[in-house]
């Protein structure tokens, strides 16, 4: 064979085995709306994560589908491009974002078209915190790494945030809850096309976070949502607390058009005049509805639809629909960490202009912060109450007894009584098992790190905390390697998440990485719960002399 044509087949070869080199770096997948190309991540025990992001799951919500429910995707001809993440949805100041970001991600360690079989495993979908306005499920946030180790699908997903996901007049013109809407929507993806990715579509565990977790008890109670998951895991957010849906959300409807130099004494001239304005001219507005400080930290939230015809996602208050029993009765996991949001103490008590409104405006403050009613007898009544609870007669200053008031009080104020709340109601009503947990371990790194140590020590397990053990969250935490303290604990958190979505039960058989120790459901006559810490412990009775006062200060009584 002459050089040339010998350097021919070589070169032939060689570019041969770099395509067939990249087919096996990006896998595709063969779903009912067409071909997927994902790519291949690597988790931290250096497994393959058969990687597919941002694949769309609802047409673009522009145009004249801003502010309207969701609309199934299309099929499409051609190969779709999974292999990188895609953007944010607009919220403010963030220069990645764009209107048309409702996709999701699936991560899976095995495929069936490679396997050759239908791998049916049980699959975890997982919607992001942050208030309604803020975060993503982009693997940058919510990275696989550790939990795609275990057989089981992981899906995470972007909603719709702020005004352009949550948005309602009360009106036809804009019912309400579309960012709910957008999550069920997810829910009916997985349903119809998981297993081309080896999920089962009837082992469906619904997860979340803050204002996941929030989302995650909703779809318990929407009608929407009914039969689309079959356990649940419920972190650091509830529904089911203090909030007694004080601020009408048509007034906040009203405060988006104000900011935006919008008419605002109709529903019909809101709308129309906020179709005008950019996305992220809207997300940028965030700023604009707070009170006092950054509070209220909940702005935008779900709403009980009036019946114009539509499909609603809300057709009765939480709280009532609980202590009727009108829910999907599955296996739940709800906890919150240590701190939660405590560490606002370290922060206020330097603040004099803090000190003072607390000490002085507290019956206009507290309402503000933890979104009960105000301006009426009953919320002064409520306002004088927790003051005296938490602080006492004395002054409200700076000195170690203030801060712990404020620690405590905003610890069981933003999350800690709502969720505590829903694991009594849930756990009295539901047919299924619930499961209760306090994340109390302390590692390195936190969301929250005490002022004057240049990012070395910690408050403790603060709101968000526990999830860099579940997930690797590169744009706040480092990642978790072998040698580092941390990795039992990432061990631990991810062993008892996974069993749970696999089994319904966190400790379903003795396990030495736990120690043996099995975790009981939550009950009235048993309240136990697993402390989550350097090692797992099983108490009961979590802060009951605490959540009892907002239990009197918020009766279930106010709920028919």
């Amino acid at each position: 064979m002459s050089t040339t044509k010998y350097l021919i087949l070589f070169a032939f070869v060689v570019l041969l085995n770099v395509w067939h080199s990249k087919c096996e770096d990006q896998p595709v997948v063969d779903t009912d709306l067409g071909k997927i190309r994902g790519s291949i991540l690597k988790s931290r025990l250096g497994n393959d994560i058969y990687s597919f992001r941002s694949i769309r799951y609802t047409k673009p919500p522009v145009g004249e589908l801003r502010f309207q429910p969701p609309v199934p995707v299309e099929k499409w001809n051609n190969i779709y491009d999974a292999t990188q993440p895609g953007p944010v949805c607009p919220q403010a100041n963030n220069t990645n974002s764009s209107e048309d970001c409702l996709m999701l991600n699936v991560y899976v360690n095995k495929l069936p078209v490679k396997e050759k079989t239908n791998l049916n495993r049980p699959v975890m979908v997982f919607f992001h915190p942050g208030g309604f306005y803020g975060f993503t499920g982009a693997s940058y946030s919510f990275g696989p790494d550790y939990l795609a180790d275990e057989d089981i699908v992981l899906v995470t997903a972007n909603y719709r945030l702020g005004s352009l996901g949550f948005l309602s007049t009360g009106t036809k013109e804009a019912p309400g809850n579309n960012g709910f809407k957008d999550q069920v929507m997810v829910l009916k993806w997985v349903r119809d096309h998981i297993r081309a990715f080896g999920g089962n579509p009837n082992m469906v565990t619904l997860s979340g976070h803050s204002a996941g977790s929030w989302s995650t008890i909703l779809h318990m109670i929407s009608p929407m949502s009914k039969g689309l998951f079959h356990r649940a895991i419920a972190m650091s957010s509830s529904p089911l607390g203090a909030a007694l849906r004080s601020r009408d959300q048509y007034n906040i409807a009203q405060k988006q058009a104000q900011l935006l130099n919008c008419p605002d004494d109709s529903p019909v001239n809101i709308i129309n005049c906020l179709k005008t304005k950019s996305a992220q001219e809207i997300a940028d507005t965030r700023s604009g509805f707070a009170e006092v400080g950054g509070d209220p930290i909940l702005i935008w939230r779900d709403v009980i639809e009036p019946d114009f015809g539509q499909e609603r996602f809300l057709t009765e208050h939480p709280v009532t629909a609980v202590l009727h029993g009108r829910f999907t009765n599955v296996p739940i996991m709800l906890g919150l960490t240590e701190i939660e949001f405590g560490f606002v103490s370290h922060i206020a008590i330097r603040n004099q202009m803090y000190v003072d409104m607390m000490n002085n405006e507290y019956e206009r403050i507290l309402p503000i912060v933890f979104n009960y009613e105000r301006g009426t007898e009953r919320s002064r009544r409520i306002s004088a109450a927790l003051r005296q609870f938490y602080f006492g007669d004395g002054p409200i200053e700076n000195s170690t007894s203030t801060r712990e008031g404020i620690d405590y009080l905003y610890r069981d104020g933003i999350t800690g009584f709502a969720i505590n709340r829903a694991v009594k109601l849930i756990s009295e009503k539901n047919s299924a098992n619930t499961y209760y947990h306090l994340v109390t371990y302390r590692g390195r790194y936190s969301y929250f790190y005490l002022p004057d140590t240049n990012r070395t020590q910690t408050a403790g397990a603060s709101h968000h905390d526990e999830l860099m053990y579940l997930f690797y969250m590169s744009t706040f935490f480092p990642y978790i390697n072998r040698d580092d303290p941390e990795w039992n604990m990432v061990d631990r958190m991810v062993k008892m998440w996974t069993d749970f979505v696999k089994t319904g039960n966190p400790t379903p058989g003795s396990s030495q990485l736990l120690n043996n120790v099995h975790w009981p459901p939550y009950s009235k006559n048993s309240p136990k719960y697993m402390d989550i810490g350097d090692k797992l412990v099983v108490k009961e009775n979590l802060y009951e002399d605490r959540y009892q006062e907002w239990e009197k200060l918020f009766p279930l009584s106010d709920y028919s």
